[in-house]
């Protein structure tokens, strides 16, 4: 990767990768040489998501500046649960779901940092295996004689909570994880936390904590959330969350959730997400605004978050998905591509039929909202099967119209696709 800039945090700065930091001109002046740094993940789902691109890619960011990244794996914490920007009590869950949950993470963790972890310049680890030889008595005495009750009481997190309540369980989260970037300072010299902006007083208080424990200085910088231009969430659709886990949301859907990004967010998440050198971000932002209708920067936004999270082979997959979708070529496509592409479209199963009328077909499926409106649709030739146009009102539909595997897929005006699968 091209650099533009020696010093990463002028980098991040440029990206609005920065939302706090403590003492920037201290820490710009520390980052012109190799930090350790780390950042924490919950572990309460099993795969990240979306909205742990940015840290995620921040992090590699920092390796790919010569510096040593830790990805934290909360395994321990996840036990407790962080109340920061939550308003009620977590739901504790089990610990065998749990280290289920950590496995299915660190294998993801292995494939984004795969070529840092191979040039020895990012390790994975996981809080459970120092926590849970913590004993209380040694806990309370070591490390919570450090914070007052008061200055836990001040921080977002907690005086956020106080009127809905709040646990001891949850309570006692900063502190534990206070004691993880002094464990790691410890035994890993790290200097460094990065995570989300409301992760701020968790953070603070371990920079606190190994300044009154054992007298040294360290770091921390919080990246702002990921938003998009009105203020929302950026990862979340109707459907749910946008997983980066193949199984849970397909290739196909991953770029097709970046293709159609809003020019407003388009050169902001560039900036963000991707490795792009600032020369290559700038000139797609030249032609968004001279030509938005081509939508390079959307283009290239989907193909490099495809190939970084899916590969260089599941990209080739789903440019090639695109390109029959958008021609109507839906014989190049096997059946796997074809229900990868359609799987969240309308469905619907043909049973016991030789042949069946277009019109009810339409109907029954639900592609067209009755029989008349059947027929206008075909006679203003709204309606497609498998790519070709059907005009004719008296058109039986058989077997023989079939894709691979029985499929018949329908298109009703530009956008609506139905799969038909015939039993």
């Amino acid at each position: 990767m091209k650099k533009e800039n020696k010093n990463i945090l002028d980098e991040l700065l440029w990206r609005g990768l920065i939302n706090q930091t403590t003492d920037e001109k201290e820490l710009k002046k520390r980052l012109e040489k190799p930090i350790v740094l780390y950042c924490g993940f919950d572990v309460t789902a099993d795969s990240f998501h979306v909205g742990h691109l940015l840290p995620i890619v921040t992090l590699k960011r920092f390796a790919q500046y010569n510096h040593q990244a830790i990805s934290l794996l909360g395994n321990g914490t996840s036990l407790i649960g962080d109340p920061s920007g939550k308003n009620t009590e977590r739901q504790l869950n089990s610990e065998e779901k749990v280290n289920k949950w950590s496995i299915a993470l660190n294998k993801q963790l292995e494939q984004l940092f795969a070529e840092e972890i191979t040039n020895k310049k990012a390790i994975i680890l996981k809080n459970k295996d120092w926590l849970e030889k913590l004993t209380m008595l040694s806990f309370i005495r070591e490390i919570g004689k450090y914070f007052s009750v008061g200055y836990m009481m001040a921080k977002e997190s907690v005086k956020t909570r106080l009127e809905t309540g709040i646990s001891f369980t949850e309570f006692s989260y900063m502190l534990l994880q206070a004691y993880d970037f002094f464990w790691l300072n410890k035994n890993y010299n790290c200097e460094l936390q990065i995570g989300g902006s409301d992760q701020w007083g968790n953070l603070t208080a371990g920079i606190d904590l190994i300044a009154k424990k054992s007298n040294k200085v360290a770091y921390g910088i919080t990246v702002p959330l990921l938003l998009k231009s009105d203020g929302t969430k950026f990862g979340k659709t109707e459907g749910g969350a946008i997983w980066l886990d193949s199984q849970k949301t397909s290739p196909y859907q991953f770029y097709q959730f970046f293709i159609n990004t809003d020019d407003k967010d388009v050169i902001k998440l560039l900036k963000q997400l991707t490795f792009l050198s600032q020369l290559e971000i700038n000139e797609l932002e030249k032609i968004t605004q001279k030509n938005p209708e081509q939508r390079q920067a959307q283009k290239t936004l989907a193909e490099e978050l495809t190939k970084f999270i899916h590969g260089e082979k599941a990209l080739r997959k789903v440019q090639k998905i695109t390109k029959a979708l958008f021609s109507n070529d839906f014989k190049s496509l096997n059946a796997n591509e074809i229900k990868e592409a359609l799987s969240d479209v309308p469905s619907y199963i043909i049973s016991n039929k030789k042949e069946l009328n277009i019109i009810d077909l339409l109907t029954e499926a639900g592609i067209s909202s009755s029989k008349r409106q059947a027929k206008e649709d075909v006679l203003n030739r709204a309606i497609s099967l498998n790519g070709k146009t059907i005009s004719d009102i008296n058109y039986l539909v058989t077997k023989k119209d079939c894709l691979i595997e029985n499929i018949l897929i329908f298109k009703r005006g530009k956008k609506n696709h139905f799969l038909i699968y015939w039993q």
